[in-house]
């Protein structure tokens, strides 16, 4: 008995933290994750003016701004991160303790 087996090609979708961590611009399939498709759907769908966001067509590649995609993703901004706030929280309460140290001088 023979036993034909099917390959589904899964196209793993891009992750908050990946799309945070691109650069400014991204090829083809990389955007085609984003939207969940795969890149051949995404190229066809490029070519019929159909894709979820603006494309570019620079030296012959695909290119897609990546504010262009976080904005067609309706990511408007970056997050921020708890080592940020952190830091920033450390560097106000500097700020803030030579503030009041300095209006005990006067």
């Amino acid at each position: 008995m023979s036993h034909t087996h099917h390959t589904h090609h899964t196209h793993r979708v891009l992750t908050f933290a990946e799309a945070f961590d691109l650069p400014t611009a991204v090829n083809l399939p990389t955007a085609a994750r984003a939207f969940a498709v795969s890149p051949g759907t995404a190229y066809r769908l490029v070519r019929q003016g159909d894709f979820p966001c603006p494309v570019l067509r620079v030296g012959g590649q695909y290119r897609v701004p990546t504010t262009w995609l976080l904005r067609s993703l309706g990511i408007e901004s970056l997050p921020v991160y708890a080592a940020d706030i952190e830091a920033g929280a450390a560097a106000s309460s500097l700020l803030t303790s030579t503030d009041a140290e300095r209006e005990e001088t006067l």
